[in-house]
């Protein structure tokens, strides 16, 4: 009897993804043995600062990194600008002092468009507590400011106001620095069981987690839609704050942060950005064993005095920002476009090194291995690195607005049709150990070839979950192949994310030079596949 040849149904259609190995081979030896990501990371974080959006750290980052990737051999190197975003703010001097009962010098933080002192200045002290909170839902929200503002109209001027009161913090008790395990990597990797669930379309929906450590990978997890209404419920109850403290006359706003202890403090942004809305009044985020020190004097009436100081720049009207954007020309098909992407905007607590200097560090020296080793591909790979992502994805939104779609409508330009897909990494300095389809089933087979020749380097898993809270989502909310990458957490959540420990010492060498070979290999493949990245069907508007 002759042998029956079977050939698998997807096998044909797949074997366009099977991965050149001599390229690889080439791609690891450029990324591995003259790898330039630390220096990049160096140049963009310690010797130039954070990069808060629009500020003057941001421009200056941004100016070095687009003449390094010209000199790289980039083509149509830009500043993309969007806007009016809002105020430029950048931190000039700061402290804050307890004089009494004994002196100590206190550890803190300004938080983002704080408005400056006229120099040293000092006042009483008074707790009034602000329990107000987005988990809350927006008309509790409503009820509770109301609330608040009827108990302490009246009573505040001339105080610097603490925001709660004294606890004890509770001690750490998981390991601030962790890898994946193979079986958490085999419970991201394995689908959820289909269930009856409440669809999550608004906060009134969700299930918060009671750990701050875990708030971050839970924001994650929600809808664009919803981590949206997170966004703007959250600006608005800062914007409420800042104006009604600033309309009652207080010397100075104190407070500390949930996710604080162990000295290390996370500081964010303390009311609005755009120039139409009151500046919040000098706001420090204190560690949480200093600030309680200070409470609890004040809770027991002791004679407590503290001195601030802050001087800051903020420009009167609202400014443009900009998104980074540069390109390598393809071939064949030049006109199509695979794009890979990061944050380059930070906080500016720290110097913005893993959240997310190292992302952006990472898709640089993708375009420099690319570019060094005079690879052919076919399609144009397009670099940008976002601004705006910490105030809610803004620069990545706007300009997939511009180029691709508008999310409200899904009215298409005939760009849409041309970019293939979209890859970004954004979530710590973790070396990769696999990608988030975001449910796109299609695309399964193909990464799974493309990663197959970095299995031995732990990227084995092919999630089919979605992840959230990063500029991938921007992409996705129109019909475009987006994906993130799955990282190693290391110390990202519990020690770097939004805090001052957010420095070049937290970055890991050995596993930003396994993502960027990574990256650069599958962006090699994306960009000489036969056809584009299969799509699914566009949302709903």
């Amino acid at each position: 009897m002759a042998a029956i040849l079977i050939v698998p149904a997807f096998g044909p259609a797949f074997a366009q993804d099977k991965p050149d190995l001599s390229v690889i081979d080439r791609i690891k030896t450029e990324a591995f043995d003259r790898s330039k990501i630390m220096d990049t990371l160096y140049q963009i974080t310690e010797a130039r600062g954070p990069r808060l959006t629009a500020s003057p750290q941001f421009d200056n980052a941004a100016a070095w990194t687009v003449s390094q990737l010209r000199e790289y051999g980039l083509q149509n190197v830009h500043l993309e600008k969007w806007g009016p975003f809002g105020r430029s703010w950048s931190l000039g001097e700061s402290s804050l002092e307890l004089v009494e009962p004994a002196y100590q010098r206190l550890e803190a933080i300004p938080l983002a468009w704080s408005s400056s002192t006229n120099g040293a200045v000092t006042g009483d002290l008074l707790i009034a507590p602000w329990k107000i909170s987005m988990r809350d839902g927006p008309t509790k929200v409503r009820e509770e400011i109301d609330s608040y503002k009827a108990k302490w109209t009246g009573k505040l001027r001339g105080k610097i106001v603490l925001l709660s009161e004294a606890k004890i913090p509770k001690p750490a008790t998981a390991a601030p620095f962790t890898r994946f395990t193979d079986a958490q990597l085999h419970d991201i990797g394995n689908a959820p069981d289909p269930a009856v669930r409440k669809q999550v379309k608004n906060l009134t929906d969700l299930q918060w987690p009671t750990s701050p450590e875990d708030v971050t990978a839970f924001l994650r997890s929600l809808p664009a839609a919803v981590m949206d209404q997170v966004y703007d419920l959250s600006d608005s109850i800062r914007a409420e704050r800042a104006a009604f403290f600033s309309k009652e006359g207080v010397v100075s706003l104190l407070m500390e942060d949930t996710r604080a202890h162990e000295g290390r403090i996370f500081a964010e942004q303390a009311g609005p950005w755009k120039a139409g809305d009151a500046q919040a009044p000098p706001t420090f985020v204190i560690t949480a064993e200093q600030y309680d020190r200070v409470a609890r004097a004040v809770e027991r009436k002791l004679p407590v005095r503290v001195r601030l100081n802050l001087k800051a720049q903020a420009s009167a009207e609202d400014v443009m920002a900009a998104n980074i954007v540069g390109e390598i020309p393809g071939q064949e098909k030049k006109d199509e476009i695979v794009m890979i992407g990061a944050h380059f905007d930070s906080w500016h607590s720290g110097t913005g090194t893993t959240d997310n200097g190292a992302g952006s560090a990472v898709m640089m020296e993708v375009t420099r291995i690319l570019t060094s080793l005079k690879l052919k591909m076919d399609r144009t790979v397009r670099i940008a690195l976002w601004s705006g992502e910490e105030q809610g994805l803004l620069g990545s939104k706007a300009y997939v607005k511009e180029h691709f779609a508008d999310p409200k409508t899904m009215h298409v330009t005939n760009e849409h049709a041309k970019i293939s897909g979209y890859f970004n990494l954004d979530n710590g300095s973790g070396k990769i150990r696999g990608v988030f389809l975001q449910g796109h089933d299609a695309m399964r087979p193909v990464f799974e070839s493309w990663l197959a020749p970095f299995r031995d380097m732990g990227v084995s898993t092919i999630s089919i979950r979605d992840t959230g809270g990063t500029d991938h989502l921007s992409f996705n909310a129109v019909g475009i192949p987006g994906f993130q990458f799955i990282q190693d957490p290391l110390d990202y959540s519990t020690v770097t994310h939004h805090s001052n420990m957010d420095t070049y010492d937290h970055a890991i060498p050995e596993d930003l030079m396994q993502a960027s070979a990574v990256i650069a290999s599958v962006v090699y493949d994306a960009a000489n596949r036969k056809e584009m990245l299969p799509r699914r069907p566009l949302p709903t508007p």
